[in-house]
């Protein structure tokens, strides 16, 4: 999908109503944060929006935005101000894949990933490589799609659509991947559309059409699209997207790296 984000760069905000609100909603949850971070990073940064508001919450920190599209790192960087260059406060920007990240072991108090996670078949390699860049005490916090995502299509019939993780099983994943207590919960966001194209333009800006609708033939779409007309509400298509909210904490490790338990005493 690398190529088909790159292509939606200079067209991805005109469609990212969804990923704006889900990022104002997780923006919100810091409120409840005890965190102080020197280094945060929004992974699958997109254009940007993301780290802009991160910096602009914690502006001590040092903030890195890192996506595996080149193109929406220029865009990051062309969104980036004279002033916050001069002053050294516009985000750094680093092509990584999120499975791969190139940040020294316990470099971030705060990894930052906006609906980018579900993009991956299977997150707990990520999940791990996330709790290796985060200091001990650093938080995760993220949001992905859940599997009711466009639940109205899939009553249509629709079969070639990607499939999503539960929030039970990731959370699953964080514990398997060292992180402590993950909270989990997840809520519906239904956007709506006068028509399936709609629907079709907003994911082809976004870069992610043949990544959620699959390979749905034209015959198979048009089957699908006109029993997905059948729902219409107030003269609208309904389009649900579930979102799965999900945060932890690396805590103080009990194995050390030979294997050995670690046994702390502490003073009272």
């Amino acid at each position: 999908m690398r190529t088909d984000f790159c292509r939606a760069a200079a067209s991805y905000d005109e469609a990212a109503v969804l990923a704006r609100e889900v990022s104002l909603r997780m923006t919100a949850r810091l409120d409840f944060m005890k965190l102080a971070p020197t280094r945060i990073a929004d992974i699958g940064c997109a254009t940007g929006d993301g780290i802009r508001a991160l910096a602009a919450r914690y502006p001590q920190a040092m903030p890195l935005a890192l996506d595996y599209a080149p193109a929406m790192l220029a865009e990051v960087i062309r969104r980036s101000s004279l002033l916050e260059r001069l002053r050294r406060r516009a985000p750094r920007c680093v092509a990584a894949d999120v499975r791969a990240l190139p940040v020294a072991n316990g470099a971030l108090t705060l990894a930052w990933s906006n609906l980018m996670l579900h993009w991956l078949d299977d997150p707990l390699p990520a999940f791990g490589e996330l709790h290796r860049v985060l200091e001990t005490g650093g938080l995760l916090m993220f949001s992905t799609l859940g599997p009711d995502t466009l639940k109205e299509l899939r009553a249509a019939g629709a079969t070639t659509l990607r499939r999503f993780h539960d929030m039970h099983d990731l959370g699953d994943m964080l514990v398997a991947a060292g992180f402590a207590d993950p909270v989990m919960d997840m809520e519906m966001i239904e956007l709506s559309y006068t028509s399936p194209r709609g629907l079709l333009r907003d994911q082809r800006l976004l870069g992610v059409r043949d990544g959620l609708l699959g390979p749905m033939g034209f015959r198979a779409g048009r089957r699908v699209f006109r029993a997905w007309n059948e729902s219409r509400r107030e003269g609208r298509l309904p389009a649900t997207f579930e979102i799965v909210y999900g945060h932890a904490w690396k805590a103080e490790p009990k194995i050390a790296p030979d294997g050995r338990a670690i046994i702390r005493f502490r003073n009272k």
